[in-house]
């Protein structure tokens, strides 16, 4: 299974990363480049705990996670398209700093490396294993990438 704790996927993800600039038009979704790289910013803080944060996992979760992140990850296969995010992921300004926000990814997905949040708890899939989080890490990176064309 692909993980973002695999080096040499990781570093295929950064590549990928270092491709983006302002001419990248979405295949798909509401948001542009800049959107979406600061939306991923925003992701990896909630996933890997920076800032240090409170975590609860939502009713429905609660109803349908467990059963929907055995789906999710028991293959390969990428995130479809369009799917909702969280408010709280959701990039309203429309301009900034891309260089910067690409640097902060970067970054992120290099403290895999030193990964250990252990009070992680998603707000729909509740408690994950370390696996899990990085199958979901893994393909949440690739979604964004493959919908900007890098």
């Amino acid at each position: 299974m692909n993980s973002i704790f695999d080096h040499a996927l990781r570093a295929a993800l950064i590549a990928r990363i270092q491709t983006l600039d302002e001419t990248r038009i979405a295949q798909w979704g509401k948001m542009n480049v800049y959107q979406m790289v600061r939306h991923c910013n925003l992701w990896e803080g909630w996933i890997q705990g920076t800032p240090p944060r409170a975590y609860r996992q939502e009713l429905l979760g609660r109803v349908f996670g467990k059963m929907a992140l055995r789906r999710l990850t028991r293959d390969d296969q990428p995130f479809g398209r369009n799917i909702p995010t969280s408010k709280a992921f959701q990039v309203t300004d429309t301009s900034g700093d891309l260089a910067a926000e690409k640097r902060r990814w970067i970054a992120a997905l290099e403290a895999y490396d030193r990964y250990s949040n252990p009070g992680f708890i998603h707000d729909f899939f509740g408690r994950m294993t370390q696996e899990e989080i990085g199958q979901l890490a893994y393909k949440h990176t690739d979604h964004h990438l493959r919908q900007f064309g890098a």
